[in-house]
């Protein structure tokens, strides 16, 4: 106690005694912590990306099991009729937050040789694996049961795999034209190949298809199966 008034002393008359200091610190972290929780006025597309981000961020940190509307409200700064407004379910915010954040399916150039454009077409698989929403997805897939995952299954064929299957069987068409696939190679049982060893070893690396593995996928397995 001695000490207190020794420094309060030392201070000079004008200085805030200790004990309102510690208060007014008190009172700016409160302010702070306040405000931090109170929702922020954003509409349109502002609210949704915001939205959908936290919904990212619930499901790669927590699954899908612990997701709930008024988390995703709370992690996004806004209300939960925000949400309520815009979708019925946890189902349909996932689905759309999915649908938003994840990298379009393209078209493959032409190239020149089917080798070049089957490993920029596993490129662009990996960097959609790798996104935000990729890692959502592959937490998302992992955690249900097949029951519960049918919804999100039907999105990934739909989004993902379709696309990879039509892409390669372009390629492969293309190759059969300009002589460097064999004729007959560009059939959907061959075109299942590339998507059935890209969703295996999702399924068992975690979500990555590490280092060289698009370059070992096109010349160990794909262009030996379709050469003339």
């Amino acid at each position: 106690m001695d000490q207190v008034k020794r420094l309060q002393n030392a201070a000079g008359p004008s200085a805030v005694p200790l004990s309102s200091g510690c208060a007014l610190v008190a009172g700016v972290a409160v302010g702070v912590a306040e405000a931090l929780a109170r929702p922020v006025r954003r509409r349109g597309e502002a609210l949704e990306r915001a939205i959908f981000e936290a919904t990212l961020d619930q499901l790669t940190s927590g699954g899908y099991a612990r997701l709930t509307m008024e988390g995703v409200a709370g992690a996004a700064r806004t209300g939960k009729a925000a949400l309520y407004r815009r979708w019925t379910s946890k189902v349909d915010l996932v689905l759309d937050a999915l649908r938003s954040t994840l990298p379009p399916p393209d078209d493959i150039p032409d190239l020149g040789s089917a080798r070049s454009e089957l490993l920029l077409l596993i490129d662009r698989f990996g960097t959609a694996l790798e996104s935000r929403a990729g890692g959502a997805m592959n937490a998302l897939m992992n955690e249900l049961d097949h029951d519960q995952a049918q919804v999100f299954k039907e999105f990934v064929v739909e989004r993902v795999f379709d696309p990879t299957k039509a892409a390669t069987l372009a390629i492969l068409r293309r190759g059969e034209l300009r002589g460097d696939v064999r004729p007959g190679a560009a059939n959907p049982l061959v075109a299942d190949v590339a998507p059935a060893m890209l969703m295996y070893r999702v399924k068992v690396c975690d979500g990555r298809l590490g280092e060289g593995f698009g370059v070992e996928l096109v010349d160990e397995v794909l262009l030996p199966m379709v050469r003339r």
